[in-house]
């Protein structure tokens, strides 16, 4: 492979200008034109209906590169996995960091959807925007699907192996944490129909989704797995069950056995890939409820022994949690159409709620949940979504903090059954991930020099409510207060004036920023002086 590469490279470099192209894009997150490139594979691969495999591959960007290798390396190794790449230049743009950057991954993933850079045949959902030094290890298995449990359709005698997608740095000299995904709604089965987990019309963008693919600008991998459900929604039945049985919802321990081989393989693959063995769970809608499946801690035999990669940890250190169902004896309790599915569905295949409810009790993530080793989880939803699923999330959230589980909420970040996308939700829920992940930091703007030329004092440290400062100014003048985490996320902007000279006092309202616990910055300036300071939320 690695010679192919070097060939690869080599070839990029003598053929005809028909073979590449460039242009200008208009970035939404640097307000301006940016420089792209296009690059074709000498061997493209296709997706199922025949549209190109492409990676949107972004660099020179304002944060700090974690992969080792040249871009140009790294595009020709792409190249010869058959990727047509779309190089976008941002030249060191200063806006080119979290959250900022995630505007242009919208921007990018609604146009792929449509046509981007002049071209109109990129796959629409087996395209992927990656940021500079890293790589994409496609379509790797992590489960082997038993027919039986859907018995959708006679011709499904032998079940598909169920993959995911992982994004990693390449040759790097340190390793990052991943945060995995289940998709949104893949249940093709069948050898002709699988590696469809993002088909859904578009790619990532069916809910301006950006979160996982703007993982790396906070020194976080990804990954996204098939959703667990491995049938058509609204068709298919458990054996001895009835038509429809397993309609639009997930089941243990089916579900679960696969989200926890999902979660062995990518730690086992892990090592090799240079990621630390932190994971952290994505999930929205039908993800949520897949994905949730891994945040509880009880042991249970079942789960632990199916799958690949038994006797790798399959534990989680964070989650972030969108509308989903996560208590299935919850249901009764609202009347919404969604819920009606279910109340008609879940009894096929459990018997009456009245007579079983021991059973019911065991299918949902709220079960799993059972001691406070279970993982902290920010949930995240708009109030004008349907009521049953913010219901479930009030209830499991509860259930996590009365075990003494952190958690956290994000709300009306937007309107209906969406995600957040956000600069301010998506740095909450960034915050929150690196709070248990702790990546490297990969921010460059916020340096700490040994001999600061203003210094400042934080008090308390550790703080709670809020956070007070003390700096000297050698004169009157305005000063500009700045709180920052850890990976330099900007969370706080203030300016004031000083009258006079000396110690000043000032303080800022944690309690009002709602910010999660752990390692933030403060960076005072005033008049070409600087004082920076950390200090840890508790």
């Amino acid at each position: 492979m690695k010679y192919r590469s070097i060939v690869v490279g080599l070839l990029l470099l003598i053929l005809p200008p028909t073979w590449a192209a460039t242009g200008t894009w208009t970035s939404v997150t640097t307000g301006g034109n940016i420089v792209y490139t296009i690059s074709e594979s000498l061997s493209p691969v296709k997706d199922f209906s025949g549209n190109n495999l492409t990676v949107v591959y972004l660099e020179n960007l304002a944060i700090r590169k974690i992969g080792g290798n040249t871009n140009a390396t790294d595009v020709a190794w792409l190249l010869s996995q058959g990727y047509r790449v779309i190089e976008l230049d941002y030249a060191n743009h200063v806006n080119a960091v979290t959250p900022k950057i995630n505007d242009d991954i919208i921007a990018i993933n609604d146009a792929l959807a449509l046509t981007f850079c002049g071209l109109a045949n990129c796959s629409k959902y087996r395209s992927w925007v990656l940021f500079e030094g890293y790589r994409i290890a496609r379509d790797v298995p992590y489960f082997k699907d038993n027919p039986t449990i859907y018995n959708y359709s006679t011709s499904y005698t032998v079940g598909d192996s169920l993959r995911m997608d992982i994004i990693y740095p390449a040759n790097s000299a340190e390793t990052v944490p991943v945060v995995l995904s289940f998709s949104y709604s893949n249940s093709y089965f069948g050898a002709a129909n699988n590696n469809q987990r993002l088909n859904l019309g578009n790619t990532l963008s069916q809910f301006n989704d950006s979160f996982l693919e703007g993982a790396p600008a906070n020194g976080i991998a990804w990954a996204i797995a098939d959703h667990p459900k491995y049938c058509d929604w609204g068709g298919g039945k458990p054996t001895g069950g009835a038509n429809k049985t397993y309609g639009a919802y997930e089941t243990n321990p089916d579900a679960a056995q696969k989200v926890k081989s999902a979660v062995r393989t990518l730690r086992a693959l892990g090592t090799q890939m240079g990621l630390s063995g932190k994971i952290g769970i994505f999930g929205f809608s039908r993800g949520s409820t897949a994905g949730s499946m891994a945040v509880g801690d009880r042991s249970v035999t079942d789960f632990e022994n199916a799958g690949f990669n038994i006797g790798t940890a399959d534990d989680v250190q964070v989650a972030a949690l969108g509308s989903g169902v996560f208590d299935y004896n919850q249901i009764v309790k609202d009347e919404e159409s969604d819920v009606g599915n279910l109340r008609t569905n879940c009894p096929l295949g459990w018997g009456p709620l009245a007579s079983n409810y021991e059973k019911w009790r065991t299918m949902g993530s709220y079960y799993l949940a059972e001691t406070s080793a279970s993982a902290p989880t920010i949930f995240f939803y708009n109030t004008s979504d349907a009521l049953y699923y913010q219901d479930q999330i009030k209830h499991f959230k509860a259930k996590l903090d009365s075990l003494g589980v952190h958690t956290s909420t994000v709300i009306n970040y937007g309107t209906g059954h969406a995600v957040p996308q956000t600069r301010d939700s998506l740095a909450k829920v960034y915050t929150f991930f690196n709070q248990y992940l702790t990546p490297p930091s990969v921010a460059t703007a916020l340096h700490l020099p040994e001999h600061k030329d203003l210094p400042l004092k934080l008090s308390p440290n550790p703080a709670t409510d809020k956070v007070q400062l003390s700096f000297s100014l050698s004169k009157a003048g305005s000063v500009q207060i700045s709180l920052y985490t850890l990976s330099g996320i900007k969370m706080y902007k203030t300016e004031k004036s000083y009258k006079h000279a000396g110690v000043q006092i000032d303080a800022i309202s944690l309690a009002e920023l709602n910010l999660p616990h752990g390692i933030y910055y403060v960076k005072v300036d005033s008049d070409g002086m600087q004082g920076i300071n950390k200090f840890v939320i508790e």
